[in-house]
């Protein structure tokens, strides 16, 4: 196997588990590709073979590995989202963190998933991404999103008025605090917290989330994932804020964001003996009752 491995924030108490990876990879005589700010953070705490190789960009791995581990929580997930992009390489998350919705690997189980993986005991779920056009060019080249886009204001004291459009036809003028536009994968992050459902990954929709609507009979609505989102945002203030997963920028109130179905998803990686429903039912605790 050819492995890539990334990360970002590595606590002191990780290191065992790391090692731990590193070395069952090259006991399966596994090829090993690091990140090169990830191998900085690890080269001075932990023992690597000598044939490793360092790499940055997309570029570097395409057609050169077979899968990419992420080692961290859901966040590193997403980070490492922009790092495979449309090469199709499937991602594994290792989770060192807490919730773990996409980190799917307990850090305790990381012998026995690497060899299920060497074994081809996995399954692949393609997963959509949104895509974000913008006069602008925000966040471009890397201009999509696992879990959510979302716009939400940078003034705390006011609220923004968000107009929105599906194919063309006027939806609603949200005043909100924001207003999130999720995938099924991002149906269980942040638009969950904020009431949204839970769609299933295979379920071809996209969900729209209002922040803190100042209109109670204002919900989150569930549309199909080929429609065309268009939001218009004013505001007090002359700027608002867009997030795409974790990345953060400011845009101006002239800036129109066109939200759209990306045109290639992402292969995560997931061992045979988990599933969705077994996720969302461990992750969220359902179940937790002694009537059970």
């Amino acid at each position: 196997m050819k492995i890539a491995l990334f990360g970002k924030n590595i606590s002191e108490n990780t290191f065992p588990y790391i090692q731990e990876l590193i070395e069952t990879l090259h006991s399966l005589q596994s090829m090993i590709f690091i990140h090169h700010s990830f191998y900085e953070k690890l080269e001075n705490c932990i023992t690597f073979p000598t044939d490793i190789k360092l790499f940055s960009t997309q570029a570097e791995i395409e057609h050169q590995v077979d899968f990419l581990f992420s080692i961290g929580g859901d966040g590193t997930f997403l980070d490492s989202v922009g790092l495979v992009g449309n090469s199709g390489i499937p991602v594994a998350g290792i989770n060192i963190g807490r919730l773990g919705f996409l980190s799917g690997i307990s850090k305790d189980n990381i012998v026995p998933a690497l060899k299920a993986v060497q074994q081809g005991d996995f399954q692949l779920e393609k997963r959509s991404l949104l895509l974000l056009d913008s006069p602008q060019n925000l966040f471009a080249p890397v201009n999509y999103a696992l879990n959510e886009i979302t716009v939400y204001k940078q003034n705390v004291m006011s609220m923004l008025t968000i107009k929105t459009w599906i194919n063309g036809h006027f939806l609603n003028a949200y005043w909100a605090d924001g207003l999130i536009i999720a995938t099924p994968t991002g149906s269980t992050a942040y638009s969950l917290s904020c009431t949204g459902p839970i769609l299933t990954p295979d379920s071809e929709n996209f969900l729209i989330t209002p922040i803190s609507s100042h209109n109670l009979t204002v919900r989150p609505i569930v549309v199909r994932d080929d429609s065309i989102i268009r939001i218009a945002v004013g505001a007090k203030s002359d700027h608002f804020l867009v997030s795409l997963d974790s990345r953060i920028e400011s845009a101006d109130q002239t800036t129109e964001l066109h939200i759209r179905k990306a045109p290639f998803q992402i292969n995560l990686l997931i061992l045979k003996d988990k599933n969705f429903f077994q996720t969302i039912r461990e992750k969220l605790n359902w179940g937790l009752d002694n009537r059970n």
